[in-house]
């Protein structure tokens, strides 16, 4: 049975999905939120998109708020995505590795992270770098969704994801899958043990630790409107160490919003 959703009850969950974790849903999404949303209700047992909201704001519905966020917050991603800016990352790397006191260490935090592509990809990037133990490089992976993390976590993909990796990378730090995994890749032990995963919430205040050289948020805040753009680029801006960068989405720009950063090159910015 197909469970209509009603204009009214769209504009609460919209809201709602606003007050949690910033993502702007116009009209046009209303399709897209039922579509992902109407598997809930049936696992549910809900009958009604009004009765699935009042669930999801008590207290007993939380742990399904959370669920409702991971399937409209999920998005495809793939391995070396936009690859101009990890070519721009290894520019910067190599700068450090030859400058006369390379540091000991270089944190990076990929904010939104979904399924893990990314923070493995900057992981690569860096170990291609710096030979293991050179530098000590640690990627915080970050999404709202549980369910992209849990994937993340596994590390393992389907080949049609490495796509845009060149074969020798494949071979330095992927395990092909035989049997039941063939046609799947698992990222190897010591690229998984650069990142370390966890569930954010981006519209919060990171805690104090959170400090990094290098920011990559990149296809997020496209689902954000411009006041919650412009207090996002200035949370990270308060993230970076000084002389630290800033990535964002080839289709994003921080142009119209009041910052800090200092522009360097479409979609890439400095502190």
């Amino acid at each position: 049975m197909t469970v209509d959703l009603r204009d009214r009850d769209y504009e609460k969950i919209s809201h709602l999905v606003y007050e949690q974790c910033g993502i702007n849903l116009h009209a046009g999404k209303k399709e897209l939120v039922k579509a992902r949303l109407s598997k809930r209700l049936r696992e549910g047992n809900f009958n009604s998109f009004a009765d699935y909201y009042r669930y999801v704001t008590t207290e007993e519905g939380t742990e399904e708020l959370i669920s409702m966020i991971d399937s409209i917050s999920t998005n495809l991603t793939y391995f070396f995505r936009e690859d101009k800016h990890f070519k721009k990352l290894s520019g910067i790397f190599s700068t450090i590795k030859t400058s006369a006191q390379p540091p000991s260490q270089l944190k990076i935090w990929s904010a939104g992270c979904s399924t893990g592509e990314e923070p493995y990809t900057l992981a690569i990037t860096a170990r291609e770098c710096f030979p293991e133990g050179a530098v000590d490089v640690r990627i915080a992976a970050t999404d709202i969704s549980t369910r992209v993390l849990k994937t993340a976590m596994e590390g393992i993909y389907s080949n049609e994801r490495l796509e845009n990796v060149p074969p020798a990378l494949v071979k330095r730090y992927f395990q092909k899958g035989t049997g039941n995994w063939s046609g799947y890749c698992r990222v190897k032990r010591g690229i998984q043990d650069m990142v370390r995963f966890s569930r954010f919430n981006l519209m919060e205040a990171p805690s104090r630790d959170f400090v990094f050289d290098v920011i990559f948020c990149r296809n997020v805040m496209i689902y954000f409107d411009k006041q919650t753009q412009g207090a996002l680029v200035n949370r990270f801006y308060n993230c970076l160490r000084d002389g630290g960068y800033f990535f964002v989405g080839h289709s994003e720009s921080l142009t119209g919003l009041n910052h800090r950063f200092n522009y360097i090159e479409p979609s890439v910015y400095r502190k």
